[in-house]
């Protein structure tokens, strides 16, 4: 039995792994899939029957992101995880981590930490849990983390819902909190030929209250997407797949390749305890 990096959704008290189950002190437990991610997703904290991405979302995803598109955002994420939480002993939350790409890449770039990933769909964790082995993995609601206040050295998030009240009560006093957002014109080619007007995307200014602001990176290339099948992976792995009418979408199927922008910004903060 060892000691998990989650909280009791229940009680609050410290959650221990055994071979099946995952239990506190108090006698509340939960048991492990298979694939070895705990849900400790309360049914009250449910907005959705089966809540986050489905079977089809997720593996979308993980075939576009393994063919290697993103794979710039992966290594530039690892690279900020060695600056700020490589050390012996840290502990990593990483928020929304769905299928586990950029989660593993974490867990190689801190090999040392102790690494949690926390999502709300179980068809995302049941992939992550599989190839990610040295991380602990848990269904959850990013706006009620099953995380005590002030263990976490590092806060990432990268594409999830904000909710910066919980990120700031996990931290511990000094801890770092990394979000990554789209830039202005990510994927800007895709939005061409769907829509008659293209339109960027908002970004907001970096300043969130509760945080110092540490830093930003950017990253900005050109892809193409070399096929039809890696091109509708992209859009169903993006919200563009529920907005987008019909006509549009026979646009897509009848398209083989797409030069387009990826743009991303990484936004570096320390948190302000007290504030």
């Amino acid at each position: 039995m060892f000691q998990s990096c989650f909280s009791c959704p229940v009680c609050k008290s410290p959650l221990f792994y055994d071979e099946r189950t995952v239990s506190c002190k108090n006698g509340h437990s939960f048991d492990r899939a298979k694939s070895g991610y705990v849900n400790l997703l309360q049914s009250n904290r449910k907005h959705a029957a089966i809540p986050g991405d489905n079977k089809e979302m997720v593996a979308a995803r993980r075939a576009f992101l393994s063919a290697g598109y993103y794979a710039p955002l992966q290594q530039a994420v690892a690279e900020e995880v060695k600056k700020y939480a490589a050390f012996d002993g840290a502990t990593i939350l990483d928020v929304g981590c769905g299928e586990g790409y950029y989660t593993k890449a974490i867990a190689e770039a801190a090999s040392n930490a102790n690494i949690a990933g926390i999502d709300i769909s179980k068809s995302a964790l049941s992939v992550a849990a599989k190839h990610v082995k040295s991380v602990q993995f848990a269904v959850g609601s990013v706006f009620h983390l099953p995380v005590a206040d002030n263990t976490c050295d590092l806060v990432t998030e990268l594409f999830a819902p904000y909710c910066g009240e919980e990120f700031a009560r996990v931290l511990k006093p000094g801890g770092v909190f990394l979000s990554v957002i789209p830039g202005a014109r990510h994927l800007f080619g895709l939005k061409t030929l769907l829509y008659d007007t293209p339109y960027e995307n908002a970004v907001k200014p970096f300043s969130l209250p509760g945080f110092t602001f540490l830093g930003e990176r950017e990253i900005h290339q050109t892809i193409t997407i070399q096929n039809q099948t890696d091109l509708w992976n992209l859009f169903s792995m993006t919200p563009y797949a529920y907005r987008t009418k019909r006509e549009a979408q026979q646009k897509l199927l009848s398209c083989t390749s797409l030069t387009t922008e990826i743009s991303f910004w990484i936004l570096a903060y320390r948190v302000i305890k007290g504030a």
